[in-house]
């Protein structure tokens, strides 16, 4: 992916993400908003089932969209809630993702894409950094779902909507700018890594 792939990208989440936040603060049970805020989603989760072949993910897909279905027909359904349990879904699923790796005897995640975008074993200072890293994202999702499930109890509905639609997905991208600044700072003799390289890493870490 070029730079201007990766521009073009950015505007794209931050347009879905302004959209995601007016349906979700102005017209949260509309069949559209459900449609634009969950279809993405189990649309992503089928592809990548229909990819790697992954019987159990299509299957889950299948379940979540019945239950979905079922919900909406049945009515007096808190839809509010529906996109909270989402939001800290989607948030476990990638903090398990990260620590699980952390187990003894496995290779936590972020070392295993830098062994891979590197093609070359780590230093030791390498690998401490990539561990903690590992272990610094694992930490961050859990407190996204921490911070969601304390907006949504104590403050408006509006509020944890621009939590969810816009805050997430800047903090998230802060956290690599962030990250990427640091590591510059702190270990410049680290090999830089290219976005478009990461990106590849991870997918190529997650297919298998």
């Amino acid at each position: 992916m070029s730079r201007w792939g990766v521009a073009a990208a950015g505007l794209g989440l931050l347009a879905y993400s302004l959209l995601s936040w007016a349906l979700m603060a102005w017209a949260p049970d509309h069949a559209w908003t459900v449609l634009a805020l969950f279809g993405p989603l189990l649309a992503g989760l089928a592809l990548a089932g229909l990819q790697r072949r992954h019987r159990a993910t299509l299957a889950g897909c299948a379940a979540l969209a019945l239950l979905l279905v079922w919900a909406w027909q049945r009515g007096g359904v808190d839809v509010n809630r529906l996109y909270v349990l989402q939001h800290a879904a989607i948030h476990a699923l990638l903090a398990w993702t990260f620590a699980i790796t952390l187990r003894p005897g496995a290779v936590p995640l972020v070392s295993a894409m830098a062994a891979h975008v590197h093609a070359r074993p780590q230093s030791a200072r390498e690998r401490a950094y990539t561990d903690a890293l590992t272990r610094a994202w694992a930490l961050f999702f859990v407190a996204m779902i921490a911070v969601s499930l304390t907006i949504y109890l104590l403050a408006p509905w509006p509020w944890w909507s621009f939590f969810c639609t816009v805050l997430t997905p800047a903090a998230a991208v802060a956290g690599f700018v962030v990250e990427y600044a640091w590591r510059r700072w702190r270990h410049p003799e680290f090999q830089p890594v290219s976005v478009q390289r990461a990106i590849r890493a991870w997918k190529e870490q997650a297919s298998r």
